[in-house]
């Protein structure tokens, strides 16, 4: 996601993208073996250059933004809810008409060019190409300031791969989440911007061997319970079901993050309820300082106990989430 962002070009609004046309058109002047054919030659080449001009920007950008073809994924529920699919979408076909309609009017003008013999006709059909380009090009000013928006969305979108496996940590705030993600990650989380939350979310890798797995702590997102989020953020918790394929939940039995265990569990109980496909292991954070009786595993992230171990669970699961989706990719190529 994070590459994907850095090549979406800056749009052009409808006033920059013709004037960028017709500037570089203006500036063409062909010679001929006479007057006629000198005025024909050079019609005929800034129809083409103009055309070509708003054709080729308007299919770069089609080319350039990103595909959303699965719906029940997490990028596409994340857009949607950023940007608005149908309104991205409508606005990527309002882009490919204007460019058909650019090559159509291109090609006929270029054809009434050759067949003429008047330069009156010639100029006049100069004239009219470029008013009927302009007039496609305003139509669909709208598309593309939507779409200099989006890309300025999506730039701001977290750089999370959908197809590594991931791990998602949830919990109430100061329970321990961020001091996990850095301690099992291979380097300094990166801290990245989120649509919803006050505060970036947190991006860390876990490195096993040659493979890369992905943990993520989304503060302001699994950090309270459903029914006190707005109906754009309760979308976000759910869009986050297509990411997570194992879910750490930390309790602090020490209740110094500000929060009773009977609060904790409640969330947990709220989180449950909206991933329950996906595997959820329940630890208890901050056991230097007090540990319950019971047989959930303790980590400390001052002395380190049961990180490693935390670690190496969490490897195995996503190992075998890995080794599934390769199952199932060899099944699909053999059916």
């Amino acid at each position: 996601m994070a590459g994907m962002n850095t090549t979406i070009p800056t749009v052009l609004s409808s006033e920059e993208l013709m004037d960028k046309a017709f500037r570089r058109a203006s500036k063409i002047s062909k010679k001929g073996s006479d007057s006629l054919d000198g005025k024909k030659k050079t019609a005929l080449a800034r129809i083409t250059a103009s055309g070509d001009i708003v054709e080729t920007t308007l299919v770069g950008y089609i080319q350039k933004f990103p595909r959303m073809e699965k719906q029940d994924d997490f990028f596409p529920q994340l857009v949607d809810l950023v940007i608005g699919i149908d309104r991205y979408k409508k606005a990527l076909g309002a882009l490919n008409w204007a460019a058909g309609r650019t090559e159509l009017l291109k090609n006929q003008s270029l054809r009434e060019v050759r067949r003429t013999k008047d330069p009156a006709i010639i100029e006049s059909i100069k004239k009219g190409f470029y008013g009927r380009l302009g007039s496609y090009i305003d139509q669909i000013s709208k598309d593309l300031l939507f779409l200099q928006d989006a890309k300025n969305k999506f730039r701001d979108l977290p750089s999370i791969d959908p197809s590594v496996p991931t791990v998602v940590v949830a919990g109430f705030p100061n329970v321990g989440k961020s001091s996990l993600v850095t301690y099992i990650s291979t380097a300094a989380p990166e801290i990245a911007p989120y649509p919803f939350t006050t505060k970036g979310i947190t991006i860390g890798h876990i490195k096993d061997d040659w493979r890369m797995f992905q943990i993520v702590d989304t503060p302001g997102l699994l950090d309270r319970d459903f029914e006190d989020r707005n109906d754009i953020e309760k979308q976000a918790v759910l869009a986050l079901r297509y990411l997570t394929d194992i879910m750490v939940f930390m309790l602090d039995p020490t209740e110094t993050c500000g929060y009773d265990m009977g609060k904790q569990t409640k969330l947990l109980r709220d989180i449950q309820g909206n991933f329950e496909d996906v595997p959820i292991i329940v630890v208890e954070s901050k056991s230097d300082i007090e540990r319950s009786a019971n047989d959930v595993p303790h980590i400390s992230s001052v002395t380190g106990e049961g990180m490693e171990e935390l670690k190496t669970l969490l490897i195995g699961k996503l190992r075998t989430i890995l080794r599934q989706r390769a199952l199932e990719a060899s099944d699909e190529e053999v059916a």
